[in-house]
């Protein structure tokens, strides 16, 4: 039996997200079904794809990291030109090889890079218009990236996240949060050990509103400490966050 990684791209647009949905006879259409319909196919085989996280509806994913278990005998070669082929034109095979058996692509990440891309010109740029959020007022980065050290670091985000119940631990650690701006275009980085249900979307949209001064910068801490949904900012849409790298 062999396990294979794969390092993918794809534009979530037209996608339910990552994971296959559980509904009997859904016709809900994912990353994870395409995926599995292919390799399936390819094999012979029922195929189980074994993804590195869930990502939301509409969210995208430059290097999306899965593997699967096989007894074929195809080279990764073949297999990677048979994906390429059939495959829809919006999901890419970037890389596929043999890992050891002891490679799991969920509970081996160590932290996972996302990136929320704003387009802050007061025009909207037709080419970036599905991978990137358009807002016309003028946002302050400076104030942004103040705020933004107040995030950094282990702390409860239970405000930044839509989980509903207490079953879970919503404590997480962000490593660093990077804001950078040009042309008219702002890009938050955040770096993380893990993040849970809508967590980047709601960290980007507070840092949205710290930009518009809907939030104060000094109110971080506070909404924080009030673990409550509530007092955070909004979600942000969707088609502005990618997935961009995994560490192990």
């Amino acid at each position: 039996m062999r396990n294979l990684k794969l390092t993918l791209q794809y534009d979530g647009t037209r996608y339910k997200g990552f994971q296959k949905q559980n509904q009997k006879g859904s016709n809900v259409v994912t990353i994870q079904g395409k995926l599995e319909n292919v390799l399936s196919k390819m094999t012979g085989e029922e195929i189980n794809v074994i993804g590195c996280g869930r990502t939301d509806s509409g969210v995208h994913a430059e290097n999306y990291i899965a593997n699967f278990t096989t007894n074929s005998i195809m080279t990764c070669y073949e297999m990677f030109k048979y994906l390429l082929e059939y495959l829809p034109e919006d999901i890419a095979i970037k890389s596929i090889k043999d890992v050891s058996e002891r490679f799991h692509s969920r509970y081996n990440v160590k932290s996972k890079t996302y990136v929320y891309t704003i387009d802050n010109n007061t025009y909207r740029n037709v080419f970036m218009k599905k991978y990137s959020y358009h807002i016309e007022d003028k946002l302050d980065v400076e104030k942004m990236k103040e705020a933004s050290k107040m995030l950094i670091g282990t702390h409860d985000f239970e405000s930044f996240t839509s989980l509903k119940g207490k079953k879970k631990s919503t404590i997480r650690t962000i490593n660093y949060i990077n804001i950078n701006e040009k042309d008219g275009m702002i890009e938050i980085e955040v770096n993380g050990n893990s993040f849970m249900l809508n967590m980047v979307r709601i960290l980007a949209g507070t840092l949205i509103e710290v930009g518009l001064d809907k939030i104060k910068v000094k109110d971080i801490n506070e909404i924080i400490e009030a673990k409550d949904r509530s007092r955070a900012g909004y979600r942000a849409p969707a088609h502005g966050l990618c997935l961009k790298e995994l560490q192990y």
